[in-house]
């Protein structure tokens, strides 16, 4: 998992690869640039959009001059090698036919508010990566984004008002129940623990 707000990212290819590559980094506050002579609709629509860079030409190496991240994602193989050999140590680069020559994979990934799941194969089988994702979407549903901003809050209260370790602990690990979790009355059901804990 790595912070890439500000970062500048780059998606050589315009192919239906390329499309899921950028769909994946939209949200994370890269600038995020694809080279491709020709695109799909959908990137031709978010670039029109603002919402990414689009070069329409051929990728040449000045293309990646600064940038953070790099996905080699044409459907050339040799293509794809070039893009690798023309970037620097400093960059990370992974190449969309080439699991086991890239220095990186992006996994399958959910996102329920503060709760962050991801699910990779080592490039094995990304079909195998999405379908325990989509498991995973039906097991943490968006009732998580409430309960981890409840854990959030409560956290820091017990951290800030709960002075014995011991009971601390006991309180943090009653909060992350599943009683916890399905209590429609959450709020009353910690004040009463964190009361009852003061005596």
């Amino acid at each position: 998992m790595l912070r890439l707000e500000g970062k500048k990212t780059v998606v050589v290819g315009g192919g239906k690869v390329a499309e899921r590559k950028v769909t994946g980094l939209l949200g994370t506050g890269s600038h995020i640039t694809v080279i491709s002579p020709n695109a799909t609709d959908e990137l031709k629509r978010l670039a029109s959009c603002g919402m990414i860079g689009w070069l329409e030409k051929s990728f040449s190496k000045e293309d990646i001059e600064g940038a953070f991240l790099i996905f080699a994602a044409t459907n050339n193989t040799e293509l794809n090698q070039f893009i690798k050999m023309a970037a620097s140590d400093q960059q990370l680069v992974t190449i969309a036919d080439d699991p086991e020559g890239s220095d990186f994979h992006v996994p399958s990934h959910i996102q329920r508010g503060r709760l962050s799941i991801a699910v990779s194969t080592g490039g094995a089988s990304p079909t195998l990566a999405r379908q325990i994702r989509e498991q995973l979407e039906q097991q943490f549903d968006e009732g998580f984004e409430d309960y981890l901003e409840f854990l959030f809050s409560a956290r820091q209260r017990v951290l800030k008002e709960v002075k014995d370790g011991s009971r601390k602990r006991k309180i943090l690990s009653a909060i992350a129940s599943r009683e916890f979790l399905n209590s429609p009355n959450r709020e009353a059901d910690f004040f009463r623990l964190l009361h009852n804990k003061r005596k």
